[in-house]
């Protein structure tokens, strides 16, 4: 039996929502193990001069809990 657990994580980006993403997952990697999935729950962008300033995510990251 697999017991995961989810953490909610904020991202962003200049580029686009693609990139928020992986900056989710490099960020989040650093102290969570064993990422199995990332799950969208909101996107949003930030407008400055009528263009695009920012690319925002709200995200659910999936990781499994590891027996020592």
């Amino acid at each position: 039996m697999s017991v995961l657990k989810v953490i909610e994580v904020l991202g962003n980006s200049t580029e686009s929502f693609e990139d928020a993403v992986n900056n989710v997952v490099k960020e989040a990697s650093k102290t969570v193990k064993n990422i199995k999935s990332v799950y969208i729950k909101d996107m949003q962008v930030t407008v400055n001069n009528n263009e695009i300033a920012e690319y925002r995510i709200n995200t659910k990251v999936c990781f499994g809990i590891m027996d020592d």
